[in-house]
């Protein structure tokens, strides 16, 4: 046996066990302890069915966010055929295809050609009526990119307000085409928390109707507030149809106290391409009223009194509270679409406890009932193989905390199977040993055959299970996620405990000539 070999394998396992009982100071202690390094990690997170919380699922509407982009391509187009001198009679978005009417027909080639060079995202009709009409839709992959970048950006969004309300120990992750899961665990104000999550924050730009008679118009909701006895009313008001601008191209947005005369309100910046957009829109309609809609209510109407470049205000019916609330969402980010909630779950803090022990109860029984068993049919093997198993959670329990992975119900369940797992392995390894001996050998030639022999198997089990966690992880969701990670490392730990670990003590008393004879 190469000593220096086996000091250095001594010496790797002592240096794990070290650093394993490092990282689960903070979750023996309960938080992290005062200086502790920012680089370690902070305690295991306990998952919602363990602390208890809010589970939220979100749709997006992606059909929304499609008309949205749509609206803004046709009004891009109108702008940009006033600038190239192409006169446009209309412009109108028709079951999702932009329609627009020319008013010399001559200049359709130049309209298409227009079309071609600076609107790649969109595709001509070779349907399209009459000459002066020229009909164009997204391209497929436009759509596509819409679709993805809709889904992408809500989560964004919804994970940057989570954090920013400061909710502890967040999941804000996909599920499906549509959907977004939001789990808080532990939160304290569930119903402020879900306002605000949710809150679609859908900012639009629409100019007020001239002729409210006039066909095509949609009638919204204005709301309006007395300030003199805080009473809210609503009325209706008619705008075009076509949206000008959304709230993606702000940048910030600050809540302002107001005045006596004035409420609190909200003053927003714009990016440079929200800037340019926004001073074509005041630019080109002074003297109108532009409809600022948030979440499909009118919240204002004021009039354009001047061009106005990178910057405004929204006022309305707002208190200081809404007002800020209002600034949070519009900050991190106004969704692109509305999110409409299609699953709601509470979890209480006394039903995580009963959890909590009952899978601490599955772990002490199963655990248990592991160690006697070893103890009894192997004796001194099954103790080192029960010492092996200690490790295993311990490595276990460590990499949870590294790893930043929240440990769930399931996850306990997971930590139990990988257990039997482990004490298969050992099982795997004893018998191995046990026939080398009844075939005459020596301790040495029994171990060193035995740990040889079963190894292919132990990799065998191991690898196809290891592969069942990925599979499970990649394509679960929720408490499948949680039983997939724990499975995961605990087979990776319960690989190194059993087939290293335990060799390494093996090892280490042959060394000393400690072992004459193995126990199994």
């Amino acid at each position: 046996m190469n000593q220096s070999n086996l000091w250095m394998r001594m010496g790797l396992v002592a240096a794990l066990v070290v650093t394993a009982a490092t990282f689960l100071v903070p979750t023996y202690a309960g938080g992290r302890p005062d200086g502790w390094p920012a680089f370690l990690p902070g305690p295991i997170r306990l998952g919602l069915d363990l602390q208890g919380g809010t589970h939220l699922v979100y749709t997006v509407d992606i059909d929304k966010a499609i008309a949205n982009h749509v609206d803004r391509a046709a009004e891009e187009l109108r702008n940009e055929a006033r600038t190239e001198q192409i006169g446009l009679a209309n412009v109108a978005v028709q079951g999702g295809m932009i329609v627009a009417q020319l008013s010399d027909a001559s200049k359709r080639g130049a309209l298409e050609k227009l079309i071609s060079d600076r609107f790649p995202n969109l595709s001509i009709d070779p349907d399209s009526a009459g000459e002066n009409i020229v009909r164009a839709k997204m391209t497929p992959g436009t759509i596509r990119e819409i679709r993805e970048g809709a889904l992408d950006q809500s989560l964004e969004i919804m994970r940057n307000r989570v954090d920013q309300f400061g909710v502890a120990e967040p999941i804000v992750q996909r599920e499906g085409d549509r959907d977004i899961l939001v789990q808080l665990p532990g939160i304290q104000d569930p119903e402020h928390a879900k306002a605000l999550i949710g809150k679609t924050a859908l900012l639009e730009f629409k100019l007020v109707a001239k002729d409210p008679s006039a066909p095509g118009l949609i009638t919204m909701p204005l709301r309006e507030v007395d300030r003199a006895t805080g009473r809210v009313s609503r009325s209706d008001i008619k705008v075009e149809p076509r949206t000008l601008m959304t709230g993606e191209v702000l940048t910030n947005a600050r809540p302002r106290p107001g005045t006596v005369t004035e409420g609190p309100h909200v003053e927003f910046e714009l990016n440079a391409r929200g800037a340019k957009i926004f001073e074509e829109i005041t630019g080109n309609n002074v003297g109108r009223q532009l409809a600022i809609i948030l979440d499909g209510v009118v919240q204002s109407a004021p009039r354009i009194n001047d061009r106005i470049s990178n910057r405004g205000v929204i006022t309305g019916s707002f208190d200081l509270k809404e007002a800020r609330d209002l600034a949070l969402v519009l900050r991190t980010g106004a969704l692109p679409a509305p999110v409409n909630p299609a699953e709601e779950r509470t979890v209480g803090p006394s039903l995580g406890k009963d959890s909590i022990r009952q899978g601490v109860i599955s772990f002490v029984v199963g655990g248990s009932l592991v160690v006697v068993f070893m103890l009894v049919y192997y004796k001194l093997a099954g103790l080192l193989a029960d010492s092996a198993l200690v490790l295993n959670v311990l490595f276990s329990l460590a990499a949870l905390a590294a790893f930043g992975a929240t440990l769930t119900l399931p996850g306990i369940a997971g930590i139990v199977l990988t257990l039997g797992m482990a004490v298969d392995a050992n099982v795997l390894i004893n018998e191995r040993i046990r026939e080398e001996l009844r075939l005459g050998k020596t301790a040495r030639a029994a171990i060193d055959a035995g740990y040889e022999r079963a190894l292919p198997a132990i990799l065998d089990s191991n690898t196809t299970t290891f592969l069942s966690g990925i599979i499970l992880f990649q394509f679960g969701s929720g408490p499948v996620k949680g039983f997939a990670v724990t499975l995961c490392i605990g087979i990776a730990t319960s690989l190194f405990t059993a087939v290293v670990g335990t060799r390494v003590v093996y090892d280490y008393l042959l060394s000393r000539r400690r072992l004459q004879t193995v126990s199994v």
